[in-house]
């Protein structure tokens, strides 16, 4: 009988950790991940393997040229330059990122997009803004939308898709960090209308209520 108490220990430690462990799934750092039953036909899922800690240097934490303005003559007037860990190898395993976006004069747009596995806090510190963002259909598909101007901040939960539009006369310039080494971005339009292989125009005319002519145009234009 001595040995009952230390035997109900270990089966309360047990479920304990069982029920611990199946709390929550830990955070992906890719877009899916397949289960496999060979590990021989598997790959390395954190995207990254680590450096010898002997042979890591400062400049393994260093990045420069944020300073420099990102070419916004494209299509939607913006650029957006990311210090992620493809471009920092130093970011790995730290759950953080990092971009700044450069918008054009007279409606420079960052458009509508997501994060997949990101949290994003955004600083103005050039320009005015108009950003925003739309939350779930479950809560009636809102939008929560401000002007920010020099030094004003805004958050965008995780997954939400939101925009930034240059509202003003000049550039603008915000700086941006992400709570994901690598945050993804899913920028609507380009995936509705541009993927690869398009998607069928039934779906897209019903879904969008649109001609389909307009759909085959939008499809031809992203």
């Amino acid at each position: 009988m001595k040995g009952a108490p230390s035997l109900s220990v270990s089966f309360l430690l047990l479920a304990l950790a069982s029920s611990l462990a199946s709390a929550f799934d830990p955070s992906p750092l890719q877009d899916f991940c397949v289960a496999i039953d060979e590990l021989k036909d598997g790959v390395f899922v954190n995207g990254k393997f680590c450096k010898d800690p002997k042979l890591v240097n400062a400049n393994d934490f260093f990045l420069s040229g944020l300073n420099k303005p990102g070419n916004t003559s494209n299509a939607v007037g913006s650029n957006v330059t990311a210090v992620s860990v493809n471009e920092l190898p130093g970011l790995n395993t730290l759950g953080i990122a990092l971009v700044r976006i450069d918008y054009a004069p007279h409606g420079g747009l960052n458009p509508p997009h997501t994060h997949p596995r990101g949290i994003e806090i955004l600083v103005v510190i050039e320009g005015t803004l108009y950003v925003g963002f739309v939350i779930s259909n479950a809560d009636g598909n809102r939008l929560f939308a401000i002007v920010l101007n020099l030094g004003d901040v805004f958050v965008f939960p995780i997954s939400m898709i939101h925009f930034q539009l240059n509202i003003g006369k000049t550039n603008a310039v915000a700086f941006a960090g992400l709570s994901s080494q690598n945050f993804g971005v899913i920028t609507i339009a380009n995936a509705v209308f541009g993927s690869k292989p398009p998607i069928n125009l039934e779906v897209l005319t019903k879904a969008f209520q649109l001609d389909k002519n307009i759909v085959e145009y939008l499809q031809k234009l992203f």
